[in-house]
């Protein structure tokens, strides 16, 4: 029937244009510290099966009729977009406070309300009390205080956290921690660079850097974005013709069903 054609091919363009967003989303992203691309999964609707017409084929005596079926999908529909927790590109910084993750690993970052977040943004700040916070005022945990004679901070791959005081005297502070999960994929998207722990990420298991699984942390560094823009641009083309294709096979259901409308006129 030409309406499951047109349904099929409808399906088939709205779908390229929720990849299309998503692709954009990610080039948007490209500069963005510590983002994961995403990518658009797609799964075919349910088929239809179709009698056609029987054929007669004639032997010796009888007639014997044969009926052929055939399955015809309906189209396609969005499954799920997909985080790709890839690794970014280290980039030096030499800002003493950014602090990159090579590896497996988030950071557990504290909000107002009392509950965590996690990231792998490492651009972080010193805020008027003198707390290590992210560029949204968001406390770093564990939970690091700088007094006002402090010169300057080292932290080594395994997290540990050491002062610097005017008077040359040097401690540790304390130890930067990260968080894993079972499936990084399962986290929700926050915004702000930021995710949520869900049932499909499971629990978070927190970890010393460097040990049990866990990635190292570089003082000094970024993690960039893990966009590769030349395939963004890619997957775009071919988003591109696919719509395009399926917005041709609309105009032809068209012109068949306006045929078939100007024979039964004749």
């Amino acid at each position: 029937m030409p309406t499951r054609a047109l349904r099929t091919a409808a399906s088939g363009m709205y779908a390229q244009q929720v990849n299309i967003e998503v692709i954009a989303n990610n080039i948007a992203n490209v500069n963005t510290t510590g983002f994961k691309k995403n990518k658009a999964e797609f799964q075919d609707l349910m088929y239809q099966e179709v009698q056609i017409h029987p054929q007669t084929t004639p032997t010796p005596g009888i007639y014997e009729s044969s009926t052929n079926k055939i399955q015809v999908g309906n189209g396609v529909q969005t499954a799920s977009t997909q985080k790709l927790f890839l690794q970014g590109d280290i980039t030096a910084t030499n800002n003493q406070l950014d602090i990159a993750i090579q590896g497996e690993g988030f950071f557990q970052i504290k909000k107002s309300d009392g509950s965590y977040v996690y990231t792998r943004d490492g651009s972080f700040k010193i805020n008027a009390e003198g707390n290590i916070v992210t560029s949204g005022g968001l406390i770093l945990e564990p939970e690091l205080t700088l007094g006002e004679n402090v010169l300057g901070v080292s932290i080594s791959r395994d997290g540990t956290f050491e002062v610097r005081e005017a008077g040359g005297e040097t401690f540790v502070l304390g130890n930067i921690e990260l968080v894993r999960f079972m499936n990084s994929g399962g986290l929700k998207p926050l915004g702000d660079n930021l995710y949520a722990e869900t049932e499909a990420s499971d629990q978070p298991v927190l970890g010393t850097p460097g040990e049990s699984g866990f990635g190292d942390v570089h003082q000094g560094y970024l993690e960039s974005s893990n966009v590769d823009i030349v395939e963004e641009m890619i997957s775009m083309i071919t988003a591109q013709r696919a719509y395009e294709m399926n917005s041709k096979t609309v105009k032809t259901v068209e012109e068949m069903m306006t045929t078939a409308n100007e024979l039964k006129r004749g």
